[in-house]
Parts: C-alpha cells; sequence; structure tokens
C-alpha cells in the first residue's frame, strides 16, 4: 500500500510555515547535523504532528508503515523524520506495536546514525515491543548486541530504560557483556546510561556489577552508573 501523501505533505508544508531559519542554524550545529532544520521546536512540531495525526486517520498497518517510510526515506529537514518518530509513537496506532514493526525500527536505526533518532526508538519504541513480546524480543536483542552496527548495538543496551524491577536482568548483562571492550563513546555512554537507569530501583545490584567488572568497565561507564549513589541513598530507596 502506498504512503498517506495528504499527510505527509501536509507536515512538510506546516513544518516549513512554523520554522525559524534563526533557531534552525543553531539546532543544526548542536546536533552536527550534515541534514538541515526547518527550526521548528518540539513543543510546536508536537502539536502540529498530533492535529494532522487527526486529519490524517490511517487505514491500516500497512499504510501506517508506509507513510513513515515516507516521510523518513524522503526528509530534506531533519523535523521531517522527527514527524516519522512522531507517527510510529502514536498512540491511537498503539495496536500497530508488533514484532512486525521491528524492521521498520530497524531501518531508521541503521539509517539514522545519530542518537537523537536511535535514543527515541531503543528508549521508547523497543522498550514497548520487549513489554509485550519478551522471549521473541530478547532474542533479537541479544543478536542486535553482536552487530556490527554501533547504533543496533546501543539499542540493544538502552532499550530497558525505565522498566524498573521489571528488567530482564539476563538480557541486559548479555547485551553489555560484549561490548564491554568497545571503546566508542556512545556504547559506553549507553552502558552507563542503563546502569544508572536501573541503580534507582537496585542499587545494590548495579554497585556489585560495577565491582566485578571494575577491570573492563571504562571510566565512563562506572562514572554514569554510580553517579547517583549518593542522592539515591539519601532519598531511602536503598
Amino acid at each position: 500500500m502506498a504512503p498517506r501523501r495528504s499527510l505527509i505533505e501536509a507536515l512538510r508544508k506546516e513544518l516549513r510555515a512554523a520554522g525559524d531559519p534563526e533557531k534552525a542554524s543553531g539546532m543544526k550545529w548542536y546536533m552536527k547535523s550534515e541534514m538541515p532544520y526547518f527550526g521548528v521546536q518540539t513543543p510546536v512540531r508536537r502539536k502540529i504532528c498530533k492535529a494532522l495525526f487527526t486529519a490524517h486517520p490511517l487505514r491500516s498497518f500497512e499504510e501506517w508503515t508506509e507513510t513513515i517510510l515516507g516521510l523518513w526515506r524522503q526528509a530534506e529537514y531533519r523535523e521531517e523524520r522527527y514527524g516519522a518518530l512522531e507517527l510510529a509513537g502514536a498512540k491511537v496506532y498503539a495496536e500497530y506495536q508488533t514484532l512486525k514493526t521491528l524492521p521498520l525500527y530497524e531501518e531508521m536505526v541503521v539509517t539514522g546514525a545519530w542518537w537523537d533518532y536511535v535514543d527515541d526508538i531503543g528508549s521508547h519504541r523497543l522498550k514497548t515491543l520487549i513489554e509485550r513480546y519478551p522471549k521473541g524480543m530478547a532474542r533479537r536483542m541479544r543478536s542486535w548486541s553482536k552487530s556490527p552496527n554501533l547504533w543496533k548495538r546501543r539499542c540493544s543496551i538502552i532499550c530497558q530504560l525505565r522498566r524498573k524491577l521489571d528488567t530482564d536482568l539476563e538480557l541486559l548483562w548479555d547485551c553489555i557483556e560484549v561490548n564491554l571492550d568497545d571503546k566508542e563513546f556512545f556504547i559506553r555512554k549507553a552502558i552507563g546510561w542503563a546502569l544508572r537507569d536501573l541503580a534507582w530501583e537496585d542499587l545494590g545490584t548495579v554497585e556489585r556489577y560495577v565491582a566485578a567488572n571494575r577491570d573492563r568497565l571504562s571510566s565512563l561507564s562506572k562514572w554514569e552508573a554510580l553517579k547517583n549513589a549518593e542522592k539515591i541513598r539519601a532519598s531511602g530507596r536503598q
């Protein structure tokens, strides 16, 4: 099924009209982006997306995925891809979040290849799939953790953020283990982020993990993992 062209064209028109060239240059610099920005700030972009998604309902899973990919693949401005991410996460299409969407997210992760896209997919879309399909997603995330693509590996590490005590620790340890020796900043940061998030719910487990792997964890990962330790103790959560 073809993408809904009316939605794609309306979104581009509204984003362009809401753009601010002065903000656009700063946003492009901050994100180190080769793709230009319209200069639309997040609250405005989300308001535009919400209104247009209501005005242009999509009739099927196939039309939804093709419209997301149409926005993503044909984007000339970064906000168009942010719009694709908003459509992927729109609550009205929550029933479409099944394992059938994983190839869609994989394409967006690999071709997006930067933290703003990847972290949204990893910490939201993939998290939802893990909660719905724990066994199937655990198998796939273990595969992603060994991928030559660093962004897929980052996703495998951060895909359980905010799962709290429902975190599948075996999956988390496995996805971290195969990446412990990686010197890539975005992998080391992801490891620390995942551990820091878990620490708010189970500081003892994180401290034991860091101690057991102190010779392999990078300084960045260790610092990120335990940066809130004193605050957590003071809060009485442990």
